[in-house]
């Protein structure tokens, strides 16, 4: 091929340039949405390698990409201009949808109560306490109440983590021993309570019926409902308790008398827990009790707001190490997602 002459070298140039005055924007615009989308991926890979995450193809992969990307643009959104008293974070449920959130880690049969529904009478020995002696503040960990963050991992086993917190709060008060204790025992061996969904006070149940739990060294945790286990490891009781009390329903004043004598087993609507970062949960929230949570204390915030100190069983890369803070005293009598709905605690 011969050599170009001067004056088509020059007009092929000028097409070029007329090119791209016509259609600049359009290549400027796909260029950053090309570099976003790389930066995204990028930001994708990073989490995956932090959360252990692995897919089991491309598709795959690329599907939790797409939930990752509108994962991330709500959370961006919601804690722009700081309007919130509380903030949310790119944590390990970052490439879950909300549906499958709640499928695999709440109860996703709801909560209800034993004895055909109908919550029966218990007592309540924190009824004559006498609100003006109540300290300003309650934190059960700093009395060596409460054992470290556990995570259910992607099972429904909430309420087993709720109950077992709230037995290991009140051996530590009794004994003077805090004992981790097995979830697992309850999961595999309460037959009205399985991976799918059970409640605490029928796990209180349980627990008084097969004479305490074992402690969680001798029956570890597998995140899934098994066959109940009955070698003398398994079986030797740790710790025991002599009955369970339920707070009075819808009222935080009764619920803050029970904290201050011991962590208390709560039920809560978890829809808006999945992405929590820090703060004090406000705001709107639902009242379908789905999750298990135990309630270890209450404060005020730096700014005011009064909140409930909880503990969560997602690990501690969700929410303040594991820890929620919830407003506490607001004006829907059922609490803060329906955390004064249905408290319990057990009792030695």
């Amino acid at each position: 091929m011969g050599a170009i002459s001067k004056p088509l070298l020059l007009a092929i140039l000028c097409c070029i340039v007329c090119l791209y005055s016509s259609s600049g924007g359009a290549i400027v615009a796909a260029a950053r949405e090309l570099g976003g989308d790389a930066a995204m991926a990028a930001r994708h890979e990073r989490w995956m390698a932090q959360h252990g995450r692995v897919y089991k193809d491309a598709a795959e992969k690329a599907r939790r990409l797409e939930v990752f990307k509108a994962n991330v643009a709500f959370i961006e959104s919601f804690n722009a201009g700081g309007k919130n008293k509380y903030w949310l974070g790119v944590n390990q449920f970052a490439d879950l949808t909300s549906e499958e959130f709640k499928a695999t880690m709440t109860n996703n049969k709801g909560f209800s109560t034993p004895n055909n529904g109908v919550r029966v009478s218990t007592g309540f020995k924190y009824e004559n306490v006498s609100a003006d002696a109540l300290p300003a503040s309650v934190d059960w960990r700093t009395k060596g109440a409460v054992t470290p963050i556990k995570d259910q991992g992607q099972c429904g086993c909430c309420w087993a983590f709720s109950a077992v917190a709230a037995m290991e709060g009140i051996v530590k008060l009794s004994t003077g021993k805090l004992i981790s204790l097995s979830e697992q025992e309850l999961v595999d061996c309460d037959v009205d309570g399985n991976d799918h969904g059970g409640e605490m006070d029928g796990a209180f149940q349980f627990i008084l019926s097969n004479g305490g739990l074992t402690a969680e060294a001798n029956y570890p945790y597998t995140a899934e409902d098994g066959r109940c286990k009955t070698t003398a490891a398994a079986a030797s009781v740790a710790a025991s308790i002599r009955g369970y009390e339920d707070v009075p329903a819808n009222d935080e004043p009764s619920l803050m008398k029970a904290v201050a004598g011991q962590p208390v087993s709560v039920a809560v609507d978890a829809s808006k827990f999945q992405f929590y970062g820090g703060g004090v949960m406000a705001g709107e929230c639902g009242t379908s009790l789905d999750h298990g949570v135990t309630v270890i204390g209450y404060g005020v915030a730096s700014d005011g707001t009064k909140y409930w100190l909880v503990k969560n069983s997602w690990g501690t890369t969700w929410g303040e190490a594991g820890y929620l803070r919830m407003e506490k005293d607001i004006d829907d009598k059922r609490g803060m997602c329906g955390l004064a709905m249905q408290p319990s605690y057990p009792t030695e």
